[in-house]
């Protein structure tokens, strides 16, 4: 059974930081890219980041030059570093993972920011 479990999520002050970790586990088939998205109240999921097989790596215009993605394919696990946090940042962050005939969603984990 494939199970992605989401963590470090929390409450951050305004400038803070926050590192999100996303575990895939019982994936058989190799992983492709893998991706946080986020869904604050009332609004649409969108893409935050996301990162190739072969690391590449593309963020939401938003997030650019405060938020890192990065992967380590050993544990199937993706991270994102958040820095430099602002309040419109507040929402649920959901990791996907995207393999060769399947995708994967996590549950989500909270991130507030505020002070």
């Amino acid at each position: 059974q494939v199970q992605l479990v989401e963590s470090g999520g929390g409450l951050a002050q305004p400038g803070g930081s926050l590192r999100l970790s996303c575990a895939a586990s019982g994936i058989i088939f190799s992983v492709n890219a893998m991706k946080w998205y986020r869904q604050a109240a009332g609004k649409k999921r969108e893409l935050v980041a996301s990162i190739t097989s072969g690391g590449s790596t593309n963020y939401a215009d938003s997030v650019k030059g405060r938020f890192t993605i990065s992967r380590d394919d050993a544990k199937n696990t993706v991270y994102l570093q958040m820095n430099s946090l602002k309040p419109e940042d507040t929402a649920v962050y959901i990791c996907f993972v995207d393999t060769l005939y399947l995708d994967y969603w996590g549950q989500g984990t909270q991130v507030t920011v505020s002070s």
